[in-house]
Order: structure tokens, then sequence, then C-alpha cells
């Protein structure tokens, strides 16, 4: 006999509470009982009763606060909540220019296991795919997660992603992969729910949770490598745009009379501030056999033409992040990428150029740092992301919620 109108219309409101409490937990990692009240508006008593109920059905468990920050406060410190590392895992995929990295989770965040190889740009999608797939069973046998153990895939790679169609847009810096569905090719071949992202976003997201933007609501995260991105914050969510094209800071002007873009445009950032384009201008005084760590290298050793062209660089995204900053307010501005091991030698000119051309205020407002992640930012943005979306996935790898309540 079905239940009446009244009882499921109770049964559902409960199942809705109890995925905003996972939600948060999904979200933060971990939260005590007073801050999922805060932040969903319920009530402490209510709250009570979820966590309860959760903790039966072994999705959440309790834990004594393991740091300072944890423990912050006077009297005794609140028992923090997290959702069960043993309900399920998420892996994280990050795609770069010439890398794969790969790692998977439990849900507190915590990596389990992670592995990388090199990737070479001119292989088709299909192969690096099949790479993909390979370090995922790679991770999940290191770190003994069964495959049905994981609730979602978390995946980056470096270009815009065509919201309406889920493909890779024409400015990748990987051109086997433009127009290719990743999402839908991964599903298929792994058999688990896959989201994908720009990896500049996928940095902001890491950068955000776990690193330099940790707290900060408003932040723009810069990827200066092999090309240039924008991953960006508003409001503690990441900022797509109408079509998913967002931050492709690398293609603004900076020279109507410069170098052709990759992208078909003349004269855009990228071609005087991106990796290969140092790489360039230094090929004719220190030939052709550096990389951008060797330049970093020479740069941090007195070289000054290495000196320079890192300095012309910071001033060139200075000039661009300005804009930025008069159109967003930004409170922090978060440097990675392979660029950023130059620190203060691209920051002091980047910081330099940001206060000569933004509005006074703007610039005030914004603090410029490197990331704390560095090279891991995009693969801990990739798990964030999967586990921030896998409440529903992870409800239906655990039986469902309504099961309980009946």
């Amino acid at each position: 006999m079905g239940l009446s109108p009244r009882t499921g219309s109770l049964e559902s409101l409960r199942e809705h509470n109890l995925l905003r409490v996972i939600d948060v937990l999904l979200a933060q990692g971990t939260a005590s009982r007073a801050e999922i009240a805060r932040q969903t508006g319920l009530s402490r008593t209510t709250v009570s009763s979820l966590v309860t109920e959760l903790i039966a059905r072994g999705l959440v468990t309790e834990r004594e606060p393991s740091d300072e920050r944890d423990a912050a406060g006077a009297g005794r410190p609140p028992v923090l909540l997290a959702l069960d590392r043993s309900a399920g895992a998420a892996i994280g995929i990050d795609v770069g220019h010439s890398h794969l990295r790969v790692a998977v989770a439990d849900l507190s965040h915590a990596i389990l296991a992670q592995a990388e190889r090199a990737l070479d740009v001119d292989q088709s999608a299909g192969d690096g795919f099949a790479a993909a797939v390979e370090l995922v069973d790679e991770v999940l046998a290191a770190a003994g997660v069964p495959h049905d153990r994981v609730v979602n895939v978390g995946m980056g790679v470096p270009g815009p992603i065509r919201h309406l169609t889920g493909s890779v847009g024409s400015s990748s810096i990987l051109p086997g992969w433009v127009d290719v569905r990743v999402g839908e090719e991964m599903e298929r071949r792994l058999g688990l729910p896959v989201v994908v992202e720009n990896d500049a976003n996928l940095g902001a997201l890491g950068e955000a949770r776990f690193g330099a933007g940790r707290g900060v609501q408003e932040i723009v995260y810069l990827k200066v490598s092999t090309g240039i991105g924008a991953g960006i914050v508003i409001g503690g969510r990441i900022h797509h745009g109408a079509g998913g094209t967002a931050g492709e800071i690398g293609h603004l002007l900076v020279n109507e009379d410069g170098h052709v873009c990759r992208c078909g445009n003349r004269g855009c950032l990228e071609t005087v501030a991106a990796a290969p384009s140092l790489l360039e201008q230094l090929s004719r005084t220190h030939g052709t056999d550096l990389d951008i760590e060797d330049v970093i290298g020479l740069a941090r050793g007195g070289d000054p033409g290495c000196r320079r062209v890192i300095a012309d660089a910071g001033q060139h995204i200075g000039r661009a992040v300005a804009m930025l900053c008069n159109l967003l307010n930004p409170a922090r501005i978060i440097v990675g990428g392979d660029l950023s091991a130059a620190g203060d030698l691209l920051l002091d000119p980047l910081r330099g150029a940001l206060r000569r051309y933004a509005i006074p205020t703007a610039a005030e407002d914004a603090v410029v740092t490197t990331g704390l992640l560095g090279e891991q930012a995009e693969v801990r943005g990739a798990i964030a992301l999967a586990i921030g979306e896998a409440d529903r996935p992870l409800v239906q790898a655990t039986g469902g919620l309504a099961a309980g309540g009946s």
C-alpha cells in the first residue's frame, strides 16, 4: 500500500535535508553540527537527528579536531563530522600539455594513491584516454579501492569546455582533443560518472579549497605554463560564463602588431608571456635546448637575459590582470603553473603593472601570491569537483536514502 501524500511529502523533505547535510560535508570535508546548522538554515535539533541517521547508515563518521585550526576557540572544541571514507572514493584526472596525473581520494579529500606519466602533445585524444584508464586502474590497485566504490570522477583538460556539448574548444593547447566530448568518452571507457572542467578552473578550485585561496570568496587563479588561463571564483563558486569559456585571459590582446596566436588572432597575451614565447625569445642567445625550468634556474643565478624575459612576462600578465581587477575586483590573485616557480622574479613586475594599470581601489584589494599546491592544484581541484558533485552518486552507491526512512 502506498504512502499517503502527507507521509510521502515528509519523507521527501527529510531526504532533501539529508542531501543538504551531505552537500556541506562534500564541499568542506569536515564540519561541526553547529556549522552545518548555520550553512543549511536547519535547526540544531534537526541537524542532530539527520546526522544520527547518516552515521547509522555508514555515510558519516565523527572525529576529534586534528589541528589548531580545527580546535581554535575557547572551551571544548566541537566534534567534527566527515563522510565515512569507506562510503566511497573519488578520482581526479589532470590532463596537461605534457603530463597526465591521476589520483584517488577518500571522501574526506585525503589522497590515497597517485600516479603520473608524460603525455605527448601530439598524441590523439584516444591515446590520452587509454593512458588515463591505465593510470586509473593503477591508482585504484595501489590504494586497494574496488572499482565499484568510486562514486565520481573529476577530469581537467587544458582548454575551454563548451557547456552545451561538453566538447573541448578550439583554443586548446592539445590540438588532437578539439571538439572531443571528453566526459562522454571517459564515462564509456571507465563505466563511471565523469565531470569535466577546464584545468585552470580546477586549479582555482584546488587553491580555493586547500591552498592560497582558502576562506576567500573572490579569487583569480592564473595558470602560466605552455598556455595562460584563468580560473575565476566569485562568491566561492567557479564562474564559467554563458558557454563555459570565461577566464581565457591568455587571449586578451596586448599587441595589435604582435605574433599570430594559436587561436588565430594576433598579439594575444600568450604570444609574449607563455613559456614557449620565453624560450623563443632566448633561443638566439641561449640556444634551443633550454626548458622553462632551466630559464628559471638561470634567472635565479643572475642571468640577465632570463631575468629580463621573466620580468617582461610579469609586466604583460600584470596589465591583463589589471583589466580583470577593474572588472571583477578579486581579493586574491593566485599564480600557478610552471612559471610560478620564478616567484618574485615574476610576481614583482606583475604587481607593479597591476598597481599602474588598475584603478587604485581594485589594485589595493588584490593580494598577489603564488599558489600553495604547486603542480597538485589541478588534480586536487579535480578531486574536489568529483566529490562536490557526488551527493546523488554517493547515495545510489550506498543503497539510497529512502530505505531508512520508510
